[in-house]
Formats: structure tokens, sequence, C-alpha cells
């Protein structure tokens, strides 16, 4: 192994990692604190997810000697920001995750289920995710008019760093994040000395608690969207680049993974998909042979990520909570614009797609259960619908 190590798939492990964690740690974040967790245990989560993604990418990376690079849900945590606190607070949350995360192991060994999933139409799933990141995608706006000299240079640094390099876009947003708070924000003393006391942050278990609530509002929708939004395309991108892993085993390892993170606050991790194009293309190495030590270094540089997860937490908590929210909102513009375009590609499921995405986006919930659960619900219906409406003009008229 150590004679495939390049310095070419060093350095675009330890780019991987960076841009992994730095475009996506804020929705993360935000994600976790939405549905009841306090600032210790969002810290708790955001490690168990950056130590779990590293530790599955290094032990599928190895053994299938392929550049597999994990993630974490992102998709997920933005659903999560739109769900907020159900009764019962994060301990019904975390069994959600549970629950989710046995769906995933689940998906991997059998695959009737996989196949359900993957049966799911795409414009009703693209839909369903456009409708959940739509929230956090209005956050830069607001923050602007929250106070433009705070909001402002966070939105210009975003797109300045774009236009040079897409991979820059959201690191430099953060940048800008950074020089705000400093520059920008009144911090007491005892708040900066906090910053240095969480350095380190602890494991906090959670003990789950479990309601048929959190199950349909939580556990179904991230099962789903967690599939459909960056398990499945993440086998297609290591295809597109010559590779042909088997889907079961990488989906139960992932779902494993989640499972273990998931008493610790994590939501879920999974195959990546712009970072796996990162590990998997040919500027990790010329030889496809030895790109998987790019996916290790950067499993690596998640770990330790990981580590400082409680100084991250804590820096983010001294700013207002629109400024983070602009900088997760700005990550995800790409990825709602991509889903959004796939939802209403195609003129037949138009309409669906767009119920998928009114019921899903207006955040309201019946029962107790979310609106991302009954977004696919009826759009599903208005598909159901129309196909048998097709089918009824499609037959001959009884003379």
């Amino acid at each position: 192994m150590l004679r495939d190590l390049s310095p070419q798939s060093f350095l675009m492990g330890l780019l991987t990692a960076f841009v992994g964690f730095s475009s996506s740690f804020a929705v993360v974040l935000q994600g976790i604190k939405a549905t009841g967790a306090t600032d210790a245990e969002a810290a708790s989560g955001l490690m168990a997810l950056s130590i779990a993604m590293g530790l599955c990418g290094i032990v599928l990376s190895v053994w299938k000697r392929m550049p597999i690079s994990i993630a974490w849900s992102t998709p997920g945590a933005a659903f999560l920001a739109s769900v907020g606190t159900l009764d019962g607070g994060f301990a019904v949350a975390v069994g959600a995750f549970l629950v989710s995360s046995l769906l995933i192991v689940a998906a991997g060994l059998f695959r009737p289920l996989n196949r359900v999933v993957q049966a799911i139409p795409a414009p009703l799933a693209n839909a369903m995710l456009a409708g959940v990141l739509i929230t956090l995608c209005l956050a830069p706006v607001k923050a602007v008019a929250f106070n433009p000299w705070l909001g402002l240079p966070i939105v210009i640094a975003f797109f300045v760093g774009g236009a040079v390099n897409r991979l820059l876009a959201v690191p430099t947003a953060l940048i800008a994040f950074v020089l705000v708070l400093v520059f920008g924000i009144n911090i007491e003393p005892d708040a900066l000395a906090h910053v240095g006391d969480s350095l380190m942050p602890s494991p906090i278990f959670v003990l789950p608690a479990f309601t048929w609530a959190a199950l349909i509002s939580i556990a179904l929708p991230l099962f789903i969207i967690t599939m459909a939004s960056q398990n499945i395309p993440g086998i297609t991108v290591l295809r597109v680049n010559g590779y042909e892993p088997p889907p079961g085993p990488l989906f139960t390892a992932t779902g494993i993974f989640s499972l273990l993170s998931a008493p610790f606050g994590g939501h879920a991790v999974n195959l990546a998909a712009i970072t796996a194009a990162m590990c998997a293309g040919e500027d990790a190495h010329p030889d496809p042979k030895r790109r998987y030590w790019s996916a290790v270094i950067c499993g690596i540089g998640y770990v330790i990520l990981g580590l400082l997860a409680g100084a991250v937490t804590a820096a983010v908590a001294l700013a207002p909570k629109i400024l983070i929210e602009a900088v997760a909102g700005l990550a995800l513009v790409a990825a709602f614009s991509g889903s959004a375009m796939a939802a209403f590609k195609d003129a037949e499921s138009r309409e669906a797609a767009a119920i998928t995405f009114i019921v899903t986006a207006s955040g309201i919930s019946f029962g107790g259960i979310s609106g991302a659960f009954w977004g696919l619900l009826a759009g599903g219906a208005v598909m159901g619908l129309a196909a048998v409406a097709r089918r009824m003009k499609g037959r001959p008229k009884a003379k």
C-alpha cells in the first residue's frame, strides 16, 4: 500500500477533507441544533459524524482499493433544519437517526428495499429535496436584511471565490464569516476563553426515544433523502470514473457507521458525490489503481477535523444565528438549483413535482408529521391520478 501513496494523492486528500468539512459543517450544525440539541450536543454530533465518515472512508477505500469518499448527509441536515424540534426533543430525533441508519443497513443487505428507494420517481424525490433546501437558501437574503454590513461581505465573498474556482466559493464565504466575527461583532473576553476551553469536544451519549411522529417525520424522509440524493449518486460518480463498486456492501457500511454515530448526535453518513469526484478523478493520480490513497488521506483529515468540532461550534455560537445560516444557505445553492431543475425538467410530471415542492417547502406538519412526508405523498397522489387519466383517455370508447 505504501508504494501506492504519492504526493499528488496526499495533497488531493487534504484538499478534499478541507472542502468537504468547511463547505457544509454549518449546514450540519444548523440541522442538529434545529432538532433540539444543545451546543454541546451539536458539537458531539459534528465530531461523531466527522470521525465516522473518516473511518468509514478509510476502511472502504483500503478494503476495495477504490477511492471511496464518505460524507455526512448535507441534504439530510438541511431537511432536519426544516423539521425543527418535535415533542420529546433531541432524544426522539436521535431515535429517528437510529431507525434511519437501520433502514440504510437493510437497503444494503436486501435488494428489494434498495429497489423500492430507486423506484421513487426522480422528479418527486428532487422536488422534495428542493422544498427542504429552499428554507436555508433564503438565509443569505435574510442575513443581508438583518445587517448589510455583516451579511453582504459573506455573500460577496461567496460569489467572488466561486468566480475564481467553484470549490473556493464556500471556503471563501467561511473566511468572510470569520473576518466579520472578528472585526464586526463585539465579543466578550469570557466568550473567547470558552472557545479555547472547547477545543476538544466531549462525546455526549443521548438516550434515544421513539415516537411514531418522529419515525415518519424524520427517520423515513432522512432515509429517502440520504439514499436518493447521496448514496445512489455516489455509486454513479465512481462508475463514471471507471470503478465498479458493489452497491450493497457500501450502503451497509455507511449505515453501520451512521448507527455508531447516532447515539452521539450524528444523523447520517453516506457515499460522497462532489468530493468523491475529487478523489476518483485524474487530479488524484493518473493511475486509477493508486487513487484510493486520496480517499484514505481524506478520511484521516476528517478524523482530525472532527476532534476540533468543539472549538468550531463554540466559535460559530459567538455570531448571530442568521450569519452562519447564511453560510449554510450559500453552500446549498448549487444543490437547490440542481434538484429544482431535475424536478421540473419533464413536462409530464411537472405538476406533481410542483405539489411536492410546495407542500414540503410550506414547512407545515399535520398530525405531528413533517411536510416532507406529506409533500412526497401529495405529489405521488397527483402523479398517480395523472397516470389514471392518461389511461382512461387512451381507452377506445364503448360502442
